[in-house]
């Protein structure tokens, strides 16, 4: 496993979080050089599946719980590293990263902020899926690299970085997996 200065001062970067903490998960569903998005119109951006972790969940459950959840397809997490080779206690498949979330007040909710555990998925269907609902969108690769406005309910915006960044990652890795493995 490398392990470079670089990856070493990103961890001393991140400043403390003070106050409410949510455990997330956030499941990039990719396949055939595109990733799941929906409109989210409480925060008003695109985003793809993702929810808290509920309680007795593991972060693998709640990846899988929440992509089914809200769009209907079942997926299967792909790894994005090597797991430890020992035999127990047994492992979790790490997610691709972790992000730190503010999340401001909403309707009598407290600002908080979210854990995020980002996994990168692929349906376990064969056949691309069509999610349920209108706000739902298969946005390409080369639509996230030009960055152009999405509009959906007379609403155009543009898919903010991360999204952007961590969609290309998650068409490029599943991409990888599937031809390595054929």
């Amino acid at each position: 496993m490398p392990f470079s200065a670089e990856i070493s001062s990103m961890c001393d970067t991140v400043r403390p979080v003070d106050g409410i903490r949510h455990f997330t998960v956030t499941t990039f569903v990719s396949m055939d050089g595109a990733t799941l998005l929906h409109w989210h119109r409480k925060v008003g951006l695109w985003l793809p599946p993702g929810g808290h972790i509920e309680p007795n969940e593991d972060p693998l459950q709640a990846a899988r719980r929440e992509a089914l959840e809200e769009t209907g397809i079942t997926v299967e997490i792909m790894p994005t590293s090597a797991a430890f080779a020992y035999a127990d206690p047994p492992q979790l498949c790490p997610p691709a990263t972790i992000m730190v979330e503010p999340i401001r007040s909403f309707a009598g909710e407290d600002a908080h902020h979210h854990i995020d555990m980002i996994y990168f998925t692929r349906p376990t269907n064969s056949e691309r899926p069509t999610p349920p609902g209108e706000t739902w969108r298969w946005v390409s690769r080369k639509q996230l690299e030009d960055n152009a406005p999405m509009t959906l309910e007379g609403v155009s915006a543009r898919i903010s970085e991360d999204v952007r960044m961590l969609g290309m990652a998650a068409i490029d890795h599943v991409k990888n997996f599937e031809e390595n493995r054929a």
